[in-house]
């Protein structure tokens, strides 16, 4: 049984095993809640749940919405993948930012989501000025008949792995320190769409074009080494530019970000079809080139390193 659950009108009638988060990047310390769960689950017969918000809070309560690592089908996917039965995408509205920290564990995680384990990190925190914590659910365990499990955070080094350390290191281009820290590979998915046919056309280097999803954090702008998984399971190694394009003018004036894959040793119709890129590595900056020429004898050389290595 697995569940998606995207509105106020929460009732799950078994009881659960329950974290809560944004959980955006299902990183490391992420994946140490879920095997927590999973084990908890198992042991006292219960079923796994997650309490999210569709909406991030920040962005509804200070207008400041950051692009995400996984948008939240992609989250939703990996939740799934993670063994998750129920997840729930909690609308941000006025009532549930006003409730206390205790409220919010009474009225929503007992009373809605049927919790009686809960797994969280040290640093849990929830409800209106974020009264909630882990210590408030070790108070509160005993005496309304749940279990809280606190855990220690994961670590890289000294510092704490989470998704701030993470978009750190995808805004710096630095994708091979990133998938270490999501113990996967940071992707993008979506449908490809027609370009402008410059590579083509121009270059002589066919490439497929995949539209930005709304709100995905996107990686340093460059070039990247990558593969392509088209939706058959088919992977194709790939060479991916994510920006703007600079020496194609129109794209830098209108600001229009595109992620631009170049496939090697593949040809044929794909325009339609949903893929996924997983990007490995970084392998130059994006920067404007003199002439289309110049811009043709990078994407050759680009290609060569790939076929080399």
């Amino acid at each position: 049984m697995k569940e998606w659950i995207g509105t106020t009108d929460v009732s799950i009638g078994v009881p659960t095993v329950v974290s809560i988060g944004k959980f955006d990047g299902e990183h490391k310390g992420h994946q140490k809640i879920f095997s927590t769960m999973l084990r908890i689950a198992e042991e006292k017969g219960l079923k796994t749940a997650v309490f999210t918000f569709g909406t991030p809070p920040s962005a509804v309560v200070e207008g400041n919405f950051r692009p995400q690592i996984n948008t939240n089908a992609e989250r939703r996917e990996r939740l799934r993948d993670a063994g998750i039965e129920y997840i729930v995408e909690y609308p941000f509205t006025p009532e549930i930012a006003s409730m206390s920290g205790e409220d919010f564990v009474r009225d929503i995680l007992i009373g809605k989501m049927n919790m009686k384990a809960i797994v969280a990190g040290p640093d849990c925190a929830f409800g209106r000025n974020r009264s909630g914590s882990a210590d408030l659910l070790r108070r509160m365990g005993p005496e309304c008949g749940f279990l809280p499990v606190i855990i220690e955070k994961e670590k890289d080094g000294d510092r704490d792995i989470s998704s701030t350390y993470i978009r750190e290191e995808l805004q710096n281009g630095n994708v091979e320190k990133a998938n270490t820290l999501l113990g996967a590979v940071y992707s993008v998915e979506g449908v490809i769409t027609h370009g402008n046919g410059i590579g083509r056309s121009r270059l002589g280097f066919p490439t497929v074009n995949l539209d930005v999803p709304a709100g995905k954090l996107l990686p340093r702008f460059g070039v990247y080494a990558t593969e392509v998984v088209f939706g058959n399971g088919v992977s194709v190694r790939g060479i991916t530019n994510v920006g703007e394009n600079p020496t194609v003018s129109e794209d830098r004036l209108n600001h229009r970000v595109r992620i631009e894959t170049f496939l090697l040793d593949f040809s044929g119709d794909v325009y339609g079809e949903k893929i996924c890129i997983r990007f490995f590595r970084f392998l130059r900056p994006e920067r404007k080139f003199g002439s289309l020429e110049e811009l043709r004898t990078q994407i050759a050389k680009d290609i060569a390193y790939m076929q080399h290595s």
